[in-house]
């Protein structure tokens, strides 16, 4: 039986209101709700087991320390994170340690999940269970992986919910979406895009989903001329094509970290007359913003130079220093970091009462020595 209910201003703001200790702007106002500064992500690990039980353990321990988003996607783990997550929930609700209100979920969906475990014959697993079962043809697969098809992301939707447990989903990305570019050209790409979007809106309306958005790795980073460029604002178009002036585009997810500055530092979207980064353009189109790879998954530990170190708090670890940077970009919610133990999660959390720096502070910081 799913979970009723879905993440609501009044619960989530009975959520930041009992971390008393936390710093004022470690919860942000995003849509209406209040959300975290830090999030849950579950990209990473084996699809086994002990993963499973290692995320439903941190995701219990960070509700307890005051993160309130939780990022998934259906083919995180052949569909096992959404599992644990679910699980998760359940158990915190059931103690008493959170309502559903007071949580943010969201996932994803775009590629061909498994289920799971990988299966040893990956073409007869896509035949069976997406072919022959009339949700795809062969020919809406692109790249050997990736689908916008209105029947297969409502099929996914659906089995998201289910995997997760709860009746609604509090936000749905389209996942690298730029995958489509590999085989087609950009208007082609924006008019699944549109189809798409329209699903969602329809979805919304069932009751399914609160609102939907893209989550990309390097669409909206990439340089204008780039082959996986896609425009926030022709996004921004589209959405209001499908669902009109209310419409339930409500976020972007992507990359913002030490290695992957470019949606901080990088002008490449033009909104009206202007070129600027990502993070602006979201901030100016009224859009949320979620950083996706906090830690570069886990390029930057033990590699952030020795100035920087410094800069970012002497006594800090090296996964707090990256976090520090990602959650203070301007323009930013939530910095989504992999956590699938209860270890990472306190010290990843010892920054919920630590203030993130302001634009003077991270332009300082980010500068390096001149000696």
């Amino acid at each position: 039986m799913m979970l009723e209910g879905y993440a609501t201003p009044e619960g989530t703001r009975r959520y930041a209101d009992r971390f008393r200790e936390a710093a004022p702007s470690h919860f942000r106002d995003a849509d209406g709700l209040r959300l975290s500064s830090i999030g849950v992500g579950t990209y990473l690990g084996d699809a086994d087991d002990s993963t499973d039980a290692g995320y439903t353990a941190a995701i219990r321990r960070a509700v307890s320390l005051g993160c309130n988003v939780v990022d998934t996607a259906i083919n995180y783990r052949c569909q096992r994170s959404e599992r644990a997550i679910g699980n998760a929930i359940r158990q915190a609700i059931t103690a008493g340690e959170v309502s559903r209100e007071e949580i943010f979920v969201s996932t994803k969906g775009g590629f061909i999940p498994f289920d799971s475990t990988p299966p040893h014959d990956p073409p007869a697993y896509f035949e069976l269970t997406f072919v022959d079962t009339g949700i795809l043809q062969p020919g809406d697969l692109v790249a050997g992986c990736h689908c916008l098809t209105p029947a297969f992301l409502e099929h996914q939707i659906g089995r998201s919910r289910e995997n997760l447990g709860l009746e609604t989903l509090d936000l749905y990305y389209l996942h690298n979406p730029e995958t489509q570019l590999s085989t087609t050209d950009q208007a082609t790409v924006y008019s699944r895009l549109r189809g798409a979007f329209e699903t969602l809106e329809a979805l919304v309306q069932r009751g399914w989903l609160r609102g939907y958005g893209i989550a990309t790795w390097e669409a909206f980073r990439a340089d204008q001329t780039g082959m996986p460029y896609l425009s926030m604002q022709e996004i921004d178009l589209l959405a209001r094509q499908a669902g009109g002036v209310a419409n339930h585009f409500r976020a972007v997810q992507l990359p913002v970290n030490l290695g992957l500055p470019e949606a901080f530092a990088h002008p490449n979207q033009r909104i009206g007359e202007e070129t600027l980064p990502a993070l602006a353009a979201v901030r100016r189109l009224g859009i949320t913003a979620f950083a996706s790879g906090s830690l570069h998954q886990g390029k930057l530990l033990g590699r952030i130079p020795p100035w920087l170190r410094r800069n970012l708090g002497p006594e800090a670890t090296d996964a707090q220093r990256a976090l520090q940077f990602a959650r203070s970009c301007p323009g930013l919610t939530t910095a989504l970091v992999g956590m699938a133990c209860v270890e990472h999660v306190e010290e990843n959390l010892a920054l919920v009462e630590v203030p993130p720096l302001d634009l003077e502070e991270l332009e300082r910081v980010l500068q390096p020595p001149r000696d």
